[in-house]
């Protein structure tokens, strides 16, 4: 497949977002290199409104046919979302394929997904993005069609009529309530048992699947690329003392996420929403650090997932020449935060201990004496509680078991007096 060729535009509105201009083409090189392409040039506007026809001024769009010409560029890619009229506008314009920040977000989770859930909610949320841009003479449909190569729902989906896309959508969202459903139903039966469940959430590349894999011990991908994890995996991690949590990988957040994402990948998310905690995993090494905080928590607000306890995990301290000074220093300051290195180790225990305090902050070990003629009952003990020791003297079974006080209520006969703690 030959690389597209792509000059990129940033246009700034206020003094505020001129100042972070680089950083964020920064991002968009990486997106874009991500998505396959190659970035042959990139161009800076700064302008207190947008132009409604061409979201830049006139003159600049000028520039960029200049520019077009003279590198051979096959695309022009903007760091910003361009209404359906201003895309028709540049193409025509430019005559070349114009993308926004939207598609090549989404172009980039069609690389990335593996399973039928995460293929679905990808074609869902291009679909949807796609279905207002389709003009009524069929002009662009090529250019709109596979985003930076062929990765689209594909030319011959974008040149039914509207209402075949319309049913296709229909259909994926049948198809998604039905493993929605299913994901309902394996999370209740993981009600059945004391598990709570901990989510990771953060901004892409910040080191969630190699934090993953440090507390589950689990082989998944490590990968630097930008959405390496698109669909959401469990894993169980148990104390030494056999007490045990849920923990899942879900997709990387990032600034502006497309709104089509969040609706589409509801049933992803809703392991985010669920959650008895969330680890908020943060690349410390970043210069962005603070910006991308506050871009997971607005989309965490957006979600309905701020009420839910957090940990900020401080991630990638290894890489930082003070981060051990660094760490001690904002500890200080933000309590309810950790600093590790997911790939040495460092302060892993600690986040454990943390993640164990906020848990479980109900609990209490018990020691009972179960009659023989009532064993039954220990069955039930399974359920709601763990069993961290069992021992069968006979007439009774001795229990050391680490449960909630709440559930302990119909248990207090049981007791052996003076050894709770």
């Amino acid at each position: 497949m030959k690389t597209e060729k792509a000059i990129l535009v940033h246009l700034s509105t206020s003094f505020k977002e001129k100042a972070a201009a680089d950083i964020f083409m920064e991002e968009l090189r990486g997106l874009v290199q991500a998505a396959g392409a190659q970035v042959i040039q990139e161009v800076f506007q700064f302008r207190t409104e947008i132009n409604p026809r061409f979201y830049i001024g006139e003159g600049k769009v000028d520039e960029l046919r200049e520019l077009i010409e003279k590198t051979q560029a096959s695309c022009v890619i903007f760091d910003h979302n361009l209404s359906p009229i201003q895309q028709r506008h540049l193409e025509e314009a430019l005559e070349v394929k114009v993308l926004d920040r939207t598609q090549i977000i989404l172009d980039i989770f069609a690389q990335r997904a593996l399973s039928k859930e995460g293929k679905l909610q990808v074609e869902l949320a291009q679909l949807n993005y796609l279905l207002p841009r389709l003009s009524g003479k069929g002009q662009s449909l090529s250019r709109l069609g596979g985003g930076i190569g062929t990765r689209g729902p594909g030319e011959k989906k974008l040149e039914e009529d509207r209402r075949r896309i319309k049913d296709r959508i229909t259909r994926i969202k049948r198809d998604l309530q039905r493993i929605q459903r299913r994901r309902e139903e394996q999370r209740k039966s993981r009600q059945k048992y004391p598990w709570p469940t901990v989510s990771l959430v953060g901004y892409t590349n910040a080191g969630k699947t190699t934090l993953f894999n440090a507390l589950t011990q689990a082989n998944r991908l490590v990968s630097p690329k930008l959405f390496a994890t698109l669909d959401p995996t469990l894993r169980r991690v148990t104390y030494p003392d056999g007490v045990s949590f849920l923990l899942s990988d879900t997709v990387g957040f990032i600034r502006h996420l497309p709104f089509e994402l969040i609706s589409a990948f509801k049933a992803t998310l809703e392991e985010v929403k669920q959650a008895d905690c969330l680890l908020h995993v943060i690349d410390l090494s970043s210069p962005q650090c603070q910006q991308h905080i506050a871009s997971v928590e607005r989309i965490l607000e957006e979600i309905g997932a701020v009420d839910i306890p957090i940990i900020k995990v401080f991630n990638k301290i290894d890489l930082l020449p003070d981060g051990e000074k660094m760490r001690e220093g904002r500890k200080r300051i933000n309590q309810n935060s950790v600093f590790v290195s997911a790939r040495t180790g460092q302060g892993l225990e600690e986040l454990k201990a943390v993640l164990r305090s906020v848990l479980f902050r109900d609990f209490q070990l018990f020691h009972l004496r179960i009659p023989y003629e009532e064993r039954h009952l220990v069955e039930s003990f399974a359920k709601w509680s763990f069993i961290l020791q069992k021992k069968n003297l006979g007439k009774a079974i001795i229990l050391r078991v680490f449960a909630r006080n709440v559930h302990m209520l119909p248990f207090l006969p049981y007791l052996i007096q003076g050894e709770t703690n």
